[in-house]
């Protein structure tokens, strides 16, 4: 699908957030297009999980606007799963636990994340990469037109980062759902990224991952000497900035 027939989900014109007398994001305007994948990048206090919060309507901005599409249907995965370990809880219940699901349901969006032998395991001890898997299949069974994720790859290992990554590519293929996530990596995102967001309060600079790497702006946040990498999900390993390879396999 070309850019021109893309069609806008969400639209932020010169959002502002203040917390305490001091601007958390400034001015910061960009659009959301259907079947794209955003990644936000940015140092720590950027405000990075504050945007989040606007395109979730949690938080309103004190100036601008926000503008989405009639009928959109965001779903959204956050960086952790805070449930007590005193709660018995299998996956199927977890899944259950805002709306009822028959089996086929339940078993049919596990599959598309690849947990589908999860159903009836507890959900407590289950990794950090089952437990996103168990947390896209539960956003998933609410057919979302927009997935918004928060840092998702924030304690896995390189192998686990490496297949979520995958499978939320995939995920935006097969299912036709836009993507918005910040992630943790300054210097590494999704090969199959169509935008890459700068952020620091404001929107220093925003382009393609191919883009991004040779504009000032980047080199001004993240520094001189710094490049942008990607994961490449037709390889088993990831190209880092200096050329060397990081194997997961």
């Amino acid at each position: 699908m070309s850019e021109d027939t893309k069609t806008v989900l969400v639209k932020l014109d010169g959002i502002t957030v203040c917390f305490n007398g001091k601007n958390v994001l400034q001015d910061v305007s960009f659009d959301i297009l259907s079947d794209q994948i955003v990644t936000v990048i940015g140092p720590n206090g950027a405000g990075k999980t504050t945007l989040l919060k606007i395109i979730l309507g949690i938080i309103r901005p004190d100036q601008g606007s926000v503008w989405k599409k009639e009928g959109i249907k965001i779903g959204y995965v956050p960086q952790k799963l805070n449930l007590p370990r005193t709660v018995p809880l299998t996956v199927e219940r977890f899944l259950c636990l805002e709306n009822k699901y028959d089996r086929a349901e339940l078993l049919q969006a596990l599959e598309e994340t690849g947990a589908q032998n999860l159903l009836s395991r507890s959900i407590h001890p289950l990794s950090g990469g089952e437990i996103q898997r168990v947390m896209l299949a539960r956003t998933l069974l609410k057919q979302p037109d927009l997935l918004v994720l928060d840092e998702p790859a924030q304690g896995l290992d390189p192998a686990g980062e490496e297949q979520l990554y995958s499978l939320l590519s995939e995920l935006n293929k097969t299912k036709h759902c836009a993507i918005v996530m910040v992630s943790h990596d300054l210097h590494v995102v999704m090969a199959s990224t169509h935008q890459v967001l700068c952020l620091n309060r404001h929107i220093c600079c925003s382009g393609t991952p191919d883009e991004i790497s040779d504009l000032p702006d980047y080199h001004t946040l993240f520094g001189k000497n710094s490049s942008l990498a990607f994961y490449r999900h037709h390889h088993d390993h990831t190209h880092l900035p200096d050329g060397s390879i990081r194997h997961v396999d």
